[in-house]
């Protein structure tokens, strides 16, 4: 289970005169996410990702504390990142391999030394997700649903408990979408996902709404997603620059 307790982050910086200025990114942070599908959903630029990143050690908390399966992720991180897989959102960010056999392989490098067994496992990997088709052709000629299915296939394949997905539908066309919702939905791992992929947050157990830094909103799909849709379409109708 992940668990956020009072969790902030601040990062230090300077305004355009050169004044040193602290911002908060998230603040005060309170919840238990023991469901097995969660959506963070929120404007851009609210904290949805930095809520995230959180969970692997990517960003630490400035103040309070995140668990992990009661591990800390500021203090055990090595231990936090063989539970929690993360998926990008562009693969092009998370695949360095020429192929897709290639990339499975990289991820099982460190837990099968065989080389011959690694490659049957990282095939077994690739057709579990109907990509053995693609096994040894370019990553850069896949589509960007298979790119994103590629990324996804390489962070199962060392046994996550925990997959973190930070907006991982935003490249993709609507059949794509689907198709990853659809490798979504057949997870057994948790899955705590950021999106502004309303369809994908509606699939989800339990929505949560992120503003300003801080989570304004836990509940249901319907209830949140429709609390985020009236809130959005106030704002569409404030002034030009924001609100005032």
């Amino acid at each position: 289970m992940i668990e956020y307790r009072q969790a902030g982050v601040e990062v230090d910086g300077y305004d355009l005169d050169g004044r040193a200025v602290t911002t908060r990114i998230l603040r005060d942070v309170t919840l238990s996410l023991p469901q097995r599908r969660i959506a963070v959903i929120g404007a851009n630029g609210s904290g949805k990702s930095t809520l995230l990143k959180l969970v692997n050690g990517l960003i630490r908390a400035t103040s309070g504390q995140v668990l992990v399966e009661g591990l800390d992720p500021a203090r055990e991180g090595r231990a936090v990142r063989r539970r929690v897989g993360h998926v990008f959102t562009d693969p092009a960010a998370q695949l360095v391999m020429a192929t897709p056999l290639e990339e499975i392989e990289l991820s099982l490098r460190a837990s099968i030394r065989n080389r011959v067994e690694r490659q049957r496992r990282a095939l077994e990997v690739l057709a579990s997700h109907g990509l053995e088709h693609v096994a040894n052709r370019s990553v850069h000629t896949l589509s960007g649903g298979e790119r994103q299915l590629v990324a996804l296939a390489a962070v199962l394949a060392v046994g996550p408990s925990i997959v973190i997905a930070d907006e991982p539908t935003t490249l993709l066309d609507l059949r794509n979408r689907i198709i990853l919702g659809r490798a979504f939905d057949g997870l057994d791992q948790q899955l705590v996902c950021s999106t502004h992929d309303l369809e994908l947050a509606a699939r989800m157990d339990r929505v949560l709404l992120v503003d300003a830094g801080r989570v304004m909103g836990d509940g249901s799909p319907q209830e949140i997603i429709a609390r985020y849709r009236e809130q959005m379409a106030v704002r569409a109708d404030e002034p030009a620059g924001g609100r005032r």
